[in-house]
């Protein structure tokens, strides 16, 4: 089983269900993590209702949202990863400073706990200012790997990066040996 948690970079969620989608149909097995924000706020991106709805159907489980039923995810449920996909500059950095204050950053550090990897799959307009040591701190951690990610829009959000959704996949599957792909700064795409 794999844990599978979202935060709210809202314009991401629909890229992150088709990767979602696609990993279940190949027969993986997800438990469903959504961020409290990402649970009960509707955006013009879609309603909290319908992304609920979605995941739980993809996954066929009842979404974790709250602190309480995401501690037991580590000691209990034991995942063979975890995922957070979309990740938000501000839960990266409450991982990366030790913060565990919502469901996704609880099940991080409830999962971390039983050294098993954790893909971090970033999508914030703030990765290459205040968040980028951020990445650097979690680079340089043991069981810490990303989906390697780009510029979504140098000219208009110079800061911004987000994860190649795509490599979703080969960057799990890599991070079960072991291995961080490489590169993990991607060029124009």
């Amino acid at each position: 089983m794999i844990c599978y948690a979202m935060c709210g970079s809202f314009c991401t969620l629909q890229h992150s269900f088709d990767i979602l989608e696609a990993m279940a149909h190949g027969g993986v097995d997800f438990l469903p993590v959504m961020s409290e924000k990402t649970y009960s706020t509707d955006t013009r991106f879609g309603k909290a209702e319908h992304h609920i709805s979605k995941f739980e159907e993809i996954c066929g489980k009842k979404v974790i949202h709250t602190i309480q039923d995401a501690e037991p995810i580590g000691p209990k449920l034991r995942p063979d990863a975890m995922i957070i996909c979309p990740c938000t500059g501000n839960t990266l950095s409450k991982i990366a400073n030790g913060i565990t204050d919502s469901a996704v950053t609880m099940a991080a550090k409830s999962h971390l706990r039983n050294n098993k990897p954790l893909v971090i799959a970033l999508a914030t307009n703030d990765a290459l200012s205040a968040n980028l040591v951020n990445i650097g701190k979690l680079s340089s951690r043991k069981n810490i790997y990303f989906v390697p990610m780009h510029q979504d829009d140098p000219d208009k959000k110079p800061s911004s990066l987000i994860a190649k959704f795509e490599m979703l996949p080969e960057t799990l599957e890599k991070a079960m040996s072991g291995q961080q792909v490489m590169p993990l700064f991607l060029g124009k795409i």
